[in-house]
């Protein structure tokens, strides 16, 4: 039995079935656009090989150590570096069998179906991990590694990546991105393959740690007195100008909430004065991250760029583990949000202008029905990002078209993005994705809710044309 049933995540009903292998025959093959993630853009701009499975597989994945810590697997057991510079296991094959002693505890979890794909259409595997075989499949992908068609340029070509974006913040030099510009790999397609987008939330959130100091930054980078309002605001024009330079047609806001803030001039003034300060409440902080979501509304206008929100994660709610390991360690935690009320103060000044174009996320499913799909199916600036983080899976997007599509329809989604730094998973994600949307098309003909060539034809909006169109890629 191959790893991966061809008719996985079709429906059961066979005629349903019959419907959804027709449409996603027709849209399998389709390119990749991977519009929004954290993939490391010097993979791409230096082409060196993979260190190894776990360096590649495991340790960048925090679906995989997220689980396994919670059943009392230790992250530096995993090789994951401490911020007090503790010992960590340092051995890539120790980790690889530690993870497959513990591969059980994936089951029906995308994580195993993601990897599964991998094993199979990426490395040409029979069989998934297992304690028994770990060994063997490591020398294998490792071996594989080494060889050119293995590299991060290779691979790209080979998933059918059109274009890939990475998130960068405003204090990243972008020197990987500079690199790719003035490579004929990058742009022998006749445009660029790898791009970057814009996340400013060490320079807006006045609770990222070492705000202050990194606002200074900022001002070195772009010559402007950071210390003022007016040149704060300047040094983010001046910035996005260079992301955009860089190939960036997208920015990217992670903010706790999706507040949003109007405030009069003065206001502005005050709070940004309390950020620099340190003396900044944590309301007030809110509020000044509030304001600033309006301000990039105000610049998107201005130089074009995309607004991503991507609302509603307590991040890092483990203070130990933030202190121990850092961000992004798989601590991140969903959290209700609200958005109607939120995003009134932005849309009373900008939610009618045709010129912005704002992709809304939520972690909070609920809201789904409720909120976004209402707001997104009658402002002109909104659209909806696809299920997200935890719920980049099956069941989530399933729920995702079922709570949206009667009330913001397919035009005011805008496809899907894989959103991983796990790179090899990408096609994996993509393909999921083709699969639950070929099914639910599939289920609306089947309903007779809808012809098949209108299906055929939003699959392959879904797939790519969505996508496009939504971060003017």
């Amino acid at each position: 039995m191959p790893l991966l049933h061809p008719d996985r995540l079709f429906p059961a009903d066979p005629d349903t079935r019959a419907i959804a292998r027709r449409l996603y025959k027709e849209i399998k093959d389709a390119p990749i656009v991977s519009p929004h993630g954290h993939t490391d853009p010097s993979w791409f701009a230096d082409n060196a090989a993979f260190p190894n499975p776990s360096a590649l597989l495991i340790q960048p994945d925090h679906y995989v150590f997220r689980m396994l810590f919670s059943q009392g697997v230790k992250l530096e057991d995993l090789g994951i570096p401490t911020r007090d510079g503790a010992a960590v296991e340092t051995d890539p094959r120790r980790i690889w069998r530690l993870v497959a002693k513990h591969w059980q505890l994936f089951r029906g979890t995308p994580s195993a179906m993601w990897l599964d794909h991998v094993f199979q259409e990426v490395f040409g595997l029979e069989e998934g991990l297992s304690v028994a075989n770990a060994d063997r499949l490591y020398d294998h992908i490792d071996a594989c590694l080494r060889r050119p068609e293995f590299r991060p340029r290779a691979l790209f070509e080979r998933f059918n990546i059109e274009v890939i974006a990475t998130t960068e913040s405003p204090l990243d030099p972008l020197a990987h991105h500079g690199k790719l510009k003035n490579d004929p790999w990058q742009t022998a397609t006749g445009r660029p393959r790898v791009v970057t987008a814009y996340r400013p939330d060490p320079v807006i959130d006045p609770e990222f740690e070492g705000f202050a100091a990194n606002v200074d930054r900022f001002g070195e980078l772009t010559g402007e007195n950071t210390r003022t309002w007016e040149g704060y605001l300047n040094a983010h024009r001046n910035r996005r100008a260079f992301f955009k330079e860089h190939g960036a047609t997208s920015t990217d806001h992670g903010h706790p909430s999706a507040r949003t803030a109007d405030l009069p001039l003065a206001e502005c003034k005050a709070l940004f004065d309390k950020a620099l300060s340190g003396k900044i409440s944590r309301d007030e902080a809110e509020l000044f991250r509030a304001q600033m979501l309006t301000e990039m509304a105000a610049m998107s206008i201005a130089d074009g760029l995309v607004m991503q929100i991507h609302p509603g994660s307590w991040r890092s709610h483990s203070p130990t583990m933030l202190a121990r390991f850092g961000r992004d360690k798989g601590f991140d935690i969903p959290m209700q949000t609200e958005y109607v009320g939120a995003l009134k103060p932005l849309l009373d000044r900008f939610g009618l202008d045709p010129r912005l174009s704002i992709i809304l996320f939520t972690l909070d499913e609920t809201s789904y029905s409720r909120e976004l799909a209402p707001l997104a199916g009658v402002y002109p600036a909104l659209k909806l990002g696809p299920a997200w983080w935890f719920f980049d899976a099956p069941e989530g997007m399933r729920r995702f078209r079922e709570l949206t599509t009667e009330t913001a329809g397919f035009a005011n989604t805008v496809g899907f993005n894989d959103d991983t730094r796990a790179f090899l998973s990408i096609p994996a994600r993509h393909d999921v994705s083709r699969r639950i949307d070929c099914g639910y098309l599939a289920r609306l003909v089947a309903e007779h809710r809808l012809h098949e060539d209108e299906a055929l034809e939003l699959a392959h909006d879904l797939t790519y044309r969505l996508a496009k169109q939504a971060y003017r890629l």
